[in-house]
């Protein structure tokens, strides 16, 4: 019996070691990469002038949809926002998701809405529509609002593909605030390649929180002043600039973030839009869009884009940072078991053999098997036989890489982007990556852990997120009495 156990523990421990290793140099290879990645994109995107494609007779039409739900503090700022974008042929279309609030209210009387005659094509099914708006002004003919009974994000993003008519549609969240440009840096790569069909392309996500925004705009970057928030912006960086762009390089990609992604509308249509029925609607669609070239033999990609071309409010307290990673592990899950056919499947290239396996081992076990050996650990403290050369060497190990690799993201970010200007807010970021380990990172094991429990009980819940929002509330009181 005492060999028996004897080999558990080896074997355990031994497994711990690899799965550790396994892990670190699959970051390592990532951060490599997403350093060429990067370095070749600015390279090669230095000399642009964005600004001659705003007049191209080639440029692509574009809907920039926006689902609003109950957004009637911020709605007014969100829009002038979003019709203030450089391009030319674009239209905004925000759809009101059965707000019970004002918001529907407070768009109508400052936009000059009235109801319009049309007929809705239902080439993705959605909950019905009760109405689309248009404005008598002329200055905001850009403008459309749909209202439709509530059915979540997914099925408010379908109803607006259904009304758009443009090749391109964008979606955001409406409380997000985009660079001027963004839409002319996202559109770029749908015009340069001819041997292949890019279907759709993301950019990063920058944190909002404590900037200062004027007019729909951010007029000066700050570090949050929130200790939560300020966690996140490490996470952003790491996984944005570090993560995602290796990914692309890879042609792996399984995800482009919800707050905003521009996708190829036909393709869309062709792949069966939105699930409406997950919570990981944004990372189920592109999984699906890929299936669907893949399995119809065309020759596509999806492009990642370095800049920061969008900011999002992120969550300031624990308990809306908790639904946040519940939803978002139950996402993860949703999409992997409803596409294992992809795992190991060389039929889908590196999708099949790197993208599904990674984020099955890593991204929904990783933090699992962080607990267990934790578990593990505590038990083999009760057991009195620890070794314990082995575990310092393996704590130290992980602590010190967790600290490199956070503090590398920082660094590199600020030798290519430089969100953060003043020199004080990066050494405030490599503190945070110097205590991240020992507070942040437990948090959001325990999060995913209870999203793998949720998903298992079947709690299907979205779950409320609270927000300050970007906009002064005078100026907003302001602005609709004008």
């Amino acid at each position: 019996m005492y060999d028996i156990i004897k080999i558990l523990v080896y074997l355990i421990e031994n497994g711990i070691f690899i799965y550790a290793i396994a892990i670190f140099s699959s970051y390592i290879l990532m951060a490599i990469m997403s350093g060429l990645e990067t370095i070749k994109y600015m390279r090669k995107n230095s000399f642009v002038d964005y600004s001659v494609i705003i007049p191209s007779p080639y440029s692509p039409s574009i809907t920039i949809l926006a689902p609003a739900y109950n957004e009637g503090n911020t709605i007014i700022e969100n829009i002038r926002s979003l019709l203030s974008i450089h391009y030319s042929d674009f239209e905004v279309v925000i759809i009101n998701d059965g707000s019970k609030d004002d918001s529907l209210e407070k768009i109508i009387t400052h936009y000059q809405l009235e109801k319009v005659d049309f007929i809705v094509n239902y080439v993705i099914p959605t909950k019905p529509v009760r109405g689309v708006y248009k404005s008598t002004n002329k200055a905001y003919k850009k403008l459309t609002v749909i209202d439709k009974e509530n059915g979540g994000k997914a099925d408010s993003l379908n109803a607006g593909v259904n009304i758009s008519n443009k090749k391109y549609f964008a979606a955001i969240d409406v409380d997000c605030i985009l660079e001027e440009d963004s839409i002319l840096k996202m559109i770029k790569p749908f015009l340069e390649n001819s041997s292949y069909r890019v279907i759709a392309t993301g950019g990063v996500v920058r944190v909002a929180n404590s900037c200062q925004v004027r007019d729909g705009k951010i007029v000066e970057v700050n570090l949050p002043t929130n200790i939560i928030a300020r966690f996140q912006v490490l996470e952003y960086t790491r996984a944005f600039l570090m993560g995602r762009m290796a990914w692309s390089r890879l042609n792996g990609l399984l995800i482009i973030s919800g707050a905003f992604g521009i996708f190829d509308r036909e393709i869309v249509v062709k792949a069966g839009g939105y699930d409406s029925k997950t919570v990981g609607e944004d990372m189920e669609l592109i999984v699906r869009m890929r299936r669907y070239m893949i399995e119809n033999e065309l020759k596509y990609r999806i492009v990642y884009i370095p800049d920061p071309l969008c900011w999002t409010e992120v969550p300031e307290k624990l308990k809306v940072l908790g639904r946040q990673r519940n939803r978002w592990m139950r996402g993860t899950m949703e999409t992997l078991l409803k596409h294992k056919t992809l795992f190991f499947n060389p039929k889908y290239g590196n999708l099949g053999m790197l993208g599904h396996p990674y984020w099955t081992f890593f991204e929904w076990f990783g933090p699992i098997i962080e607990f267990l050996g934790v578990f593990y650990f505590i038990l083999v403290i009760g057991m009195g036989n620890p070794d314990w050369p082995f575990y310092a060497l393996l704590l130290g190990f992980t602590y010190l890489f967790s600290v490199f690799y956070s503090s590398w993201a920082v660094v590199f970010e600020e030798f290519t982007f430089a969100s953060y200007r003043r020199k004080r807010d990066v050494a405030r970021l490599i503190v945070i990556a110097l205590i991240e380990p020992f507070f942040f990172h437990p948090l959001t094991v325990w999060f995913a852990l209870r999203g793998n429990f949720h998903y298992l009980i079947g709690n299907i819940s979205w779950g409320k997120m609270e927000k300050k929002g970007f906009a002064d509330k005078k100026k907003v009181k302001q602005l609709i009495k004008s």
